[in-house]
């Protein structure tokens, strides 16, 4: 039988007249949470609630500065930002033949994978196609930099080199045996191929499996469907294609990040 609490009986008088204090009656029902006495809302000047004067714990919690890398934070986003903002300032103002050499050592076409493949293919990630004011380089700010507060700098620069790498050898090895069999002229050896589009492609696909899915499909939708519309426009065909199989790639990784999120909240 449930337990209720009830009040003592009225005030009785003393034998001089002055009432007696009422029996102390207990502060709440059982089972009900009792305010402590420092939780006493506050009131105004005239008895009414005051409202808090403290933001809601959602705004409080909101700090846009994380968006993008700081030195301790997101040690390999900030150095890797530093880096192409160097060789972004080489291309805008130094001399267009140095600029154009640079470019084409630094190309991963099949040529220059033939000879030297170790020097090229992290060569040509030193450079974003289109500048800084290229939608890649902001993609790369926002991208990375989440990747990395979530799983730490050396999975994410594992990720980016693992899509770079793998997406660039997928597009160009094709090439280089249609050139051997005389499907392509020996000219498409020599295509000029630089940039970070494919790294920041596999990481976008990355970050995708550490978000809630309410986020996760429509950001991996909305991204395919941009890059299927650029294959289907022909516009450059084998990068299109090379970013469909970076974002694969990304989302290949998606156990290895999970496994160095839950890592890197157990520290």
């Amino acid at each position: 039988m449930e337990r209720t609490a009830t009040a003592g009986p009225p005030d009785s008088p003393t034998p001089s007249g002055s009432p007696q204090p009422a029996a102390q009656v207990p502060q709440a029902l059982d089972g009900m949470p009792q305010q402590r006495a420092g939780d006493a809302a506050p009131v105004d000047a005239g008895g009414e609630p005051a409202r808090s004067a403290r933001p809601a714990a959602g705004l409080r919690g909101l700090r846009p500065w994380r968006l993008l890398p700081s030195p301790t934070g997101t040690p390999f986003t900030f150095g890797y930002t530093a880096l192409l903002a160097v060789t972004s300032l080489v291309a805008r103002y130094a001399d267009p033949a140095v600029v154009d050499a640079l470019h084409q050592s630094s190309s991963t076409d099949v040529a220059h994978l033939v000879r030297a493949p170790l020097l090229v293919l992290p060569a040509s990630a030193l450079w974003i196609a289109g500048g800084v004011v290229s939608a890649y380089s902001l993609c790369f700010l926002l991208v990375l930099t989440a990747l990395e507060r979530r799983t730490g700098g050396l999975r994410t620069a594992g990720v980016f080199l693992f899509g770079h790498v793998l997406a660039t050898l997928a597009t160009e090895v094709p090439v280089g045996l249609a050139v051997l069999a005389g499907r392509l002229p020996g000219s498409s050896a020599h295509r000029l191929d630089y940039g970070i589009s494919f790294g920041v492609a596999a990481s976008l696909g990355a970050l995708a499996g550490l978000l809630t899915p309410w986020l996760r499909w429509p950001l991996l939708l909305v991204f395919v469907a941009l890059l299927v519309q650029d294959l289907t426009g022909f516009v450059d065909p084998m990068t299109s294609c090379g970013h469909l199989i970076a974002v694969g790639l990304g989302v290949a990784t998606w156990p290895v990040i999970r496994r160095g999120r839950r890592a890197r909240a157990a520290e």
